[in-house]
């Protein structure tokens, strides 16, 4: 097989499109594919996919192309014009490549793969051998094609969680899709309007479709999913995992107080016993059992609150909200009328939208796949050195996150 041909196979050129010549500069490291068509040919218009004759071409231009023995393959051509009967002079559709791009559509589709292999712009680049800037542009131009593509399908479990952008008070707020794991819909800020903004993005029938969504106990989401989505006081569920870490802080606060006092004594048994009360305790090593073990059977406030924390994990446990209610309404009196401020506070939260914590009990949601995502976000922060750029970073969620079809055809 000649190299003529040999390219036309490996570019899956088709007629009136042929490989007219191929080059290899060595000092370049690079193969230079020239291609042609025969006069007469007839293209397709660009903006109504009518076939039309010639007007003119443009000047000759350059695709890089997936590389060939380790060398740079780039396709080179005079892109032809049409004259649309309806669109006037217009560029014709080019079968390797789509409308404004300067890669072959296979070598979008492999940096698109690499860029989701190796989660940071430098480790793809390295490998293509292109710009930050170029390797960014394919990403970018995937998530604008993906966005553009996606239809609005309805998502009955949805959540609504924030999430930091840089250190400080700089937060976005993103809608997810429970059921898939995909971020929906990102705006800026975790305010009422954050929220707002974000289901705006949603379609009617989307607004429509939802049956519950997960959030932590965020006035501003409260309000903006009221504001938005319809009878959302019987849809909006708090999420357990957050409840469940405002109890450990709160244990927490109570064993920093009682530290403080023990040790004003001499007495340091809860020195460096932090991680004992957070954990579960099938987390714990034998060692740390023992301890634990130990200073619990001292009966310190410490020890009652991270008892009452514990019980409070029960509440997720019930087969409906009327028995949750009432677990929750013993729970309450028991910690009410103990000496646990901290712990008190947390119980006064819930009390106050327990409808909506309970509300677990009939939807079955929690904001797992938030942490799952805000996870996977953290890791491709960590890697790049973070994000300077917001839009950067809301464009590089969607790219990794947004289940977005980002590939060209």
């Amino acid at each position: 097989m000649q190299d003529k041909e040999l390219y036309q196979q490996i570019l899956g050129l088709v007629s009136p499109w042929t490989v007219a010549s191929v080059e290899l500069d060595h000092q370049a490291q690079e193969i230079r594919v020239q291609v042609e068509h025969p006069r007469g040919a007839k293209f397709r218009c660009s903006e109504c996919d009518c076939e039309c004759p010639i007007h003119d071409h443009a000047d000759q231009r350059r695709w890089r192309h997936l590389d060939s023995c380790q060398f740079k393959t780039v396709l080179i051509a005079a892109p032809p014009r049409v004259k649309c009967p309806t669109h006037g002079v217009k560029n014709a559709i080019l079968p390797w490549a789509e409308k404004g791009s300067r890669f072959t559509i296979f070598f979008e589709r492999f940096a698109i793969d690499l860029l989701q292999a190796t989660q940071t712009i430098k480790g793809a680049q390295g490998i293509l051998r292109t710009s930050w800037e170029e390797t960014w542009h394919i990403l970018e131009k995937a998530v604008a094609r993906g966005r553009a593509r996606k239809t609005q399908e309805v998502m009955p479990r949805i959540g609504i969680d924030e999430k930091a952008f840089r250190k400080g008070q700089s937060y976005i707020t993103m809608i997810y899709d429970i059921d898939k794991s995909t971020v929906q819909a990102i705006s800026d800020g975790n305010s009422i309007d954050s929220g707002n903004q974000c289901f705006s993005q949603l379609s009617e029938d989307q607004i429509e479709g939802v049956q519950a969504i997960a959030m932590d106990m965020s006035s501003a989401f409260v309000t903006s999913a009221k504001a938005n989505i319809p009878l959302a006081e019987e849809k909006i569920v708090h999420d357990r995992f957050h409840i469940m870490k405002m109890a450990g802080e709160a244990v927490d606060k109570v064993r920093r107080g009682e530290h403080r006092r023990l040790s004003s004594e001499g007495d340091n048994r809860l020195s460096g016993s932090r991680y004992l009360w957070l954990s579960g305790q099938e987390h714990l090593t034998d060692a740390q059992r023992l301890r634990f073990d130990e200073i619990y059977s001292r009966e310190l406030e410490t020890g009652k609150a991270w008892a009452y924390k514990e019980m409070l994990r029960d509440l997720w446990h019930h087969e409906d909200a009327a028995s949750a209610t009432i677990f929750f309404k013993d729970w309450y009196k028991r910690v009410i009328h103990t000496k646990l401020t901290p712990l008190k506070k947390v119980a006064k939260s819930i009390q106050e939208r327990l409808t909506n914590v309970v509300s677990y009990c009939t939807h079955g949601i929690t904001n797992a796949v938030a942490e799952g995502i805000n996870s996977k976000i953290m890791a491709i922060k960590r890697r790049v050195g973070g994000y300077r750029n917001r839009e950067n970073f809301k464009t590089a969620i969607f790219f990794y996150c947004g289940g977005l079809d980002l590939y060209p055809r």
